[in-house]
């Protein structure tokens, strides 16, 4: 869902709202919570779950081209921890048929290889995507 999705979802939900109206508190809302963030707060929803910073600290890490390393420097993520609630209405859902293949190698063939077992998908004359890589 988009955020023009819920703010349509909204509007149709609550017919006293223009859609401009919901709009606007849709932003308001999102730039809220963005601001709260930002200030290092933590944010929760009841039955949703709650918004906080995670910390990633400093690591040395290397450059896949030179092979050099690199100093990446400390992060501040912002994380997402779902409540009780919306971990088990989503659990409750049945799972979607997965996709063919096809669907993720359009306008590519697809390749078997023999060392791993794995279908994927890969682009006639040059070097299989290993990225679309899915087990067969």
């Amino acid at each position: 869902m988009t955020r023009s999705d819920l703010v349509l979802r909204l509007a149709e939900r609550f017919a006293q709202l223009t859609q401009r109206d919901t709009e606007f508190a849709v932003k308001t809302m999102l730039d809220a919570m963005s601001d709260a963030l930002a200030r290092g707060h933590r944010i929760e929803i009841r039955g949703f779950g709650s918004f906080s910073i995670s910390r990633r600290p400093p690591r040395v890490g290397r450059n896949p081209r030179s092979g050099a390393q690199v100093t990446i420097p400390e992060k501040l993520v912002p994380h997402f921890k779902p409540g009780k609630a919306l971990r088990e209405s989503v659990d409750a859902l049945p799972m979607p048929p997965e996709p063919p293949l096809a669907a993720f190698c359009s306008k590519k063939r697809l390749a078997k290889d023999s060392s791993t077992r794995a279908i994927f998908c890969a682009s006639p004359g040059s070097r299989n995507d290993s990225r679309k890589r899915r087990n067969a």
